[in-house]
């Protein structure tokens, strides 16, 4: 029997996703050959990057209104570079809420001026910053819709007349938001959309050409949006299980389906980590993220035990991130509710065992 997978990324997919996955790696399309040796200017994938594309800008909305849709590489890593190389002329803001978004300053800083509009450092990034204001003399603000390591999402965004900038690497499809507000999202596929390898970017073609500084073409978002995100060999399998992993939600009902699912599955989780004198929530309860649920066991000297536990269940990628310790349950689109009921149950099991 397939393990509950609360893994935070690579994460877990739909069963018939990785279905047809296979298959594919064995004969896509029924043209005897494997998808992973076939040429990426075929038709056949041609077909694949171009319905993917088309799917993340119908998923979101974003359909006919100047917007383009890229699957490139490198992560969201390379994008923490890349916005700044494209969009940073002289001065930028970021809020700073956890890993990765001081990893993105830490990019951004090597093309410009940097403002820290706010940060939520002091407490270990268990919060997000509330009272900030946003220059009106800055080439884009940048955020982080959700932190993964620390279990923290923003739940409102502000507004501005600046270009807005988020990493949606761990909850992008996964809450109704209106994504007309942004100007370009960006988000690593291995989180809720697909296996490593992949990256997607959804960009307001109007705020591009504005930088004074030379490009290198492969990092330049006008060159990969000139060539239809085939500017180079694109990572074929990670943009064909994003697009199957797409189809799959569109079928379902799209985002706002999914949104009361994810919504049940967290209420479920964090109503038994609040009862539970044995757990207790590492962030406020205001900013919980509905994708990583973080906590910690209340006694060090029973956390053999629970671990055993729910190993036991069949649960797998519970340990929270190396930098911050505890339980980190990671609860993507593809997560059944369930799981996070076996998780509960053990959770409730091991309280009985402590009587």
């Amino acid at each position: 029997m397939k393990k509950h997978n609360f893994s935070a990324g690579p994460c877990i997919l739909p069963d018939e996703v990785l279905k047809k996955a296979s298959e594919a790696i064995l004969n896509f399309n029924d043209d005897n050959l494997s998808l992973i040796e076939i040429s990426h200017r075929s038709e056949s994938f041609v077909n694949v990057i171009e319905k993917a594309r088309s799917l993340a800008l119908e998923l979101l909305g974003l359909e006919n209104k100047g917007y383009k849709a890229l699957f490139l590489q490198g992560g969201a890593s390379l994008e923490f570079l890349m916005v700044a190389y494209n969009l940073l002329n002289k001065k930028a803001a970021y809020l700073n809420t956890g890993t990765w978004s001081n990893k993105a300053i830490t990019e951004a800083k090597a093309f410009g001026e940097l403002i820290e509009v706010g940060s939520s450092k002091d407490k270990g990034f268990s919060y997000i910053p509330k009272e900030y204001s946003i220059p009106k003399d800055i080439d884009y603000f940048h955020c982080t819709s959700n932190n993964t390591v620390a279990g923290t999402q923003m739940k409102t965004f502000p507004k501005t007349n600046v270009p807005l900038v988020c990493d949606m690497s761990s909850d992008i499809f996964s809450r109704q938001l209106d994504f007309e507000k942004f100007d370009l999202i960006y988000a690593g596929a291995q989180k809720n959309m697909g296996p490593a390898g992949a990256t997607l970017v959804v960009i307001k073609e109007e705020i591009l050409g504005k930088v004074e500084r030379h490009i290198p073409s492969m990092l330049n978002y006008q060159v990969h949006i000139d060539k239809d995100s085939m500017f180079n060999t694109p990572s074929v399998f990670a943009v064909y299980v994003s697009m199957l992993t797409l189809q799959w939600l569109k079928d379902l009902g799209g985002i706002p389906f999914i949104e009361k699912v994810n919504a049940k599955k967290a209420d479920l989780l964090y109503s038994e980590i609040d009862r539970n004198p044995f757990f207790e929530g590492i962030v406020a309860k205001e900013d919980r993220s509905i994708m990583n649920a973080t906590f910690n066991i209340t006694d060090d000297s029973l956390k053999e035990s629970f671990d055993k536990m729910w190993k036991e269940a069949g649960i797998n990628g519970l340990h929270g991130h190396r930098s911050v310790g505890g339980y980190r349950a990671s609860m993507y689109n593809a997560l059944p509710l369930y799981s996070v009921q076996v998780l509960v149950d053990v959770m409730q099991e091991f309280e009985r065992n402590q009587k």
